[in-house]
């Protein structure tokens, strides 16, 4: 009798594969060879940029260094998509200067989160290295000043006033006081819809058109309030800034010279675009 082999019925087939050849050419895992994590950040130049000025250092100096230094990282992170936002809306778009512009709303919230850490910091400590600072002084930012030219306030006196800045540091200032703004390219947008731009009182009807009429103009009217909630957001990190210094050094002068905080909050009723302030007065 003979022997009859059966097969499962749940059993799969065997299935013959084709062997696949390693690839030659390949870029990622640590065969590639081309970059590690620490090359591609420029770790160690970035890792030795933190030099305490105080003999011996201070202990809390790295921690007043390492915040100014990140601030001026995410200054330039804010030039980039802001930039691009603003050159975006001058070729007549919409739709990704609100992508950018939501984005630098979430860097400014981190900016005004980053203050409480430098808080904790006490006057006492502070003082320890503070006199090693001058004449430098956070009013010296060039990025910072950049980013008020970019979102519409410009103002010469600063270039003027920036005496330790470089050559190439003035340019740039120069050249941010003779590029359009911001505000500059939405107007670039209202117009491109048809909107008139061309005197304040024609621009306030395309503010008050565009708010009334948000099935037609939504696009513009959510530019116009990532622009506001830009300007808050600046706003809120200037009061949150000034609230802090008085809490380090009270009203002292500032190591560059200024007023220190007396100065700072004569700059918190600045508003870049005022015409959207007032728009909800006219509504």
């Amino acid at each position: 009798m003979s022997e009859e082999v059966t097969t499962r019925p749940d059993t799969p087939p065997v299935e013959r594969r084709a062997r696949v050849p390693e690839p030659t050419d390949r870029r990622f895992g640590e065969e590639g060879g081309r970059l590690s994590y620490g090359s591609y950040l420029r770790l160690a130049q970035l890792l030795s940029a933190q030099v305490p000025e105080s003999d011996p250092p201070a202990h809390d100096e790295l921690l007043f260094i390492t915040i100014h230094q990140v601030y001026e990282l995410w200054f330039q992170l804010l030039l980039h998509e802001l930039g691009t936002a603003r050159d975006d809306m001058l070729a007549g778009e919409t739709y990704r200067p609100r992508l950018l512009l939501q984005r630098a709303h979430v860097i400014e919230k981190v900016l005004i989160e980053q203050i409480p850490v430098l808080e904790t910091m006490t006057p006492q400590d502070f003082l320890i290295f503070r006199a090693e600072l001058a004449p430098a002084s956070g009013f010296q930012s060039v990025q910072f000043r950049e980013l008020e030219f970019l979102s519409g306030a410009k103002d010469e006196r600063y270039v003027e006033r920036l005496h330790d800045a470089s050559p190439e540091e003035r340019s740039r200032l120069q050249r941010r006081l003779a590029e359009p703004t911001l505000w500059d390219g939405f107007c670039a947008v209202l117009s491109a819809h048809g909107l008139d731009v061309d005197t304040e009182r024609e621009l306030r009807e395309s503010l008050l058109a565009i708010s009334r009429d948000r099935s037609a103009y939504g696009d513009l009217w959510d530019v116009a309030e990532a622009l506001l909630t830009h300007d808050e957001l600046a706003a809120a990190w200037r009061s949150r800034h000034v609230t802090m210094v008085e809490r380090q050094i009270g009203t002292k002068s500032g190591t560059g010279g200024s007023t220190g905080a007396p100065y700072l909050r004569s700059r918190l009723g600045l508003h870049y675009y005022p015409l959207l302030w007032e728009l909800r007065t006219w509504l």
